[in-house]
Order: structure tokens, then sequence, then C-alpha cells
């Protein structure tokens, strides 16, 4: 009962900063999700109800995303994604990991220093080829989402919109690689309906935290979404 209640609470929180942010969930949810799950129950449970979140939250917004730039990424992301599998079929790629969280967490001092770039069409499509790579080799998409947008000082809308509606795409083929290396269990499935009345309920509070937040502020999660990414990655990756 009290690993039940840890799912909901956790869940709650977690997709409001996903709906809030377009953003954020298994960054939230991963290190506690793997101390209540076995770690591909942990990893598919996260995918299932970001999937969820990102369809939810995309047909509600869908008018604020540009689609443009959607397609770069999707383009890039199609690139990326098979030199992602290799890497983790015949690699380690624990230097991987290690070299990623200190490179997220170069961007993100960077950042914090306002140093900006353009937003380009070729940027879009390197962005969406790195995140293809890193979702099929770390199951991690949003990091070079997070520091092309941040860095280009795209408004919070179109980052938010944007980013879920790519999330509808990249997301289903974690699952797909997922469930290729490990089944589905029943109690991921049932973990799943227990959460869904409060990934709806996150949903809602996430679009009212949003509608409270101005640009600044939007920006400062950002930055603090991306250090600990980084952070974890990094530690998790030493297993400190």
């Amino acid at each position: 009962m009290s690993s039940v209640f840890g799912l909901i609470v956790l869940v709650l929180v977690s997709s409001t900063l996903q709906a809030g942010t377009g953003f954020g969930f298994s960054i939230m949810a991963t290190p506690f999700l793997l101390l209540l799950f076995e770690p591909h129950d942990a990893i598919q449970l996260n995918i299932i109800v970001s999937i969820l979140i990102s369809v939810v939250m995309t047909y509600k917004i869908r008018s604020e995303v540009n689609k443009e730039s959607l397609i770069r990424l999707i383009k890039g992301s199609l690139i990326g994604i098979f030199p992602g599998i290799l890497l983790s079929i015949f690699l380690d790629v624990r230097p991987l990991k290690i070299l990623v969280s200190i490179l997220i967490l170069a961007s993100t001092a960077l950042l914090v220093a306002k140093i900006n770039v353009k937003q380009t069409n070729t940027k879009e499509l390197i962005t969406g080829v790195l995140s293809g790579l890193l979702t099929t080799s770390l199951g991690m998409p949003g990091p070079p989402l997070l520091i092309y947008f941040a860095s280009a000082k795209v408004d919070k809308s179109t980052l938010r919109s944007t980013a879920l509606a790519y999330f509808v795409f990249i997301y289903p083929v974690s699952l797909l690689l997922q469930f290729s290396m490990y089944s589905i269990s029943k109690g991921v499935w049932l973990s799943t309906l227990w959460a869904l009345p409060f990934t709806v309920m996150g949903i809602y509070l996430g679009q009212w935290v949003f509608a409270r937040l101005n640009q600044l502020l939007f920006e400062k999660i950002i930055y603090t979404l991306l250090f600990f990414t980084g952070i974890f990655l990094f530690l998790t990756t030493l297993n400190i």
C-alpha cells in the first residue's frame, strides 16, 4: 500500500511538471520509480505515462506547436536513432553517459551565463539527430531539446508545445525498444491504471501552473531540470 501511495504522489508531481514545462517527468520520476520497481519496469512505466501526458497535452495545445521545427526535429531523430541502437548493442554506454552528463552541465552553465545561439534549420536538424541518438542509446530524448530551445530563447508556449509534440513521436520508439528487450509485465499495466487518474489531475495542475509562469521563471526551471539531469546521470553512472 505504501508503494501505491508513493506511486500516486510521484506521478501527480511529475506529471504536473511535465504538463507545466513540457519536460521533467523522467527527471523527477525515474530515481524514485527505481526504488519501487525493477529497472526495466520503472523505465517502461516512465515511458508509458510520458506518452499519455504528451498525447493529451499535444492535442490540447496543438495550435501552439511550431510545425516546421517539429518536422526538422523528427527528421533529425530518424538519422540519430540507428547509430544510437548500435551504440547500445555493441559498446559500453557508461563512457557516453559520463560524457553526456558533463556536456549537459557545461551547457547549463553557459545558459546561466546568458550565452545564446541563433535558431536555424540546421541546428534544429542536429538537435533532432542528437535526441534520436540519446533516445536509443540512453533513453534520454529531452536534454538536446532543452539545451537548444533554451539557448535560442524560444518562448515558453512554443517550447512546451513543440517538445511535447516531438515526444509523441520519439517516446513510442523508446517503448518499442524496451519491448524488444523485455516484455511489458502485468505489474506495469496495473501501475499505469493506478497512475492514470493522477496523471490527468497532474495535467490540469500543470496547465494552471504554466499560466502563472513568466518567461524568466520558466527559463530558471528549465536550467534546474538540466542541472539535475546532468548530476543524476553522472552519479548513477558512477554508482554513487
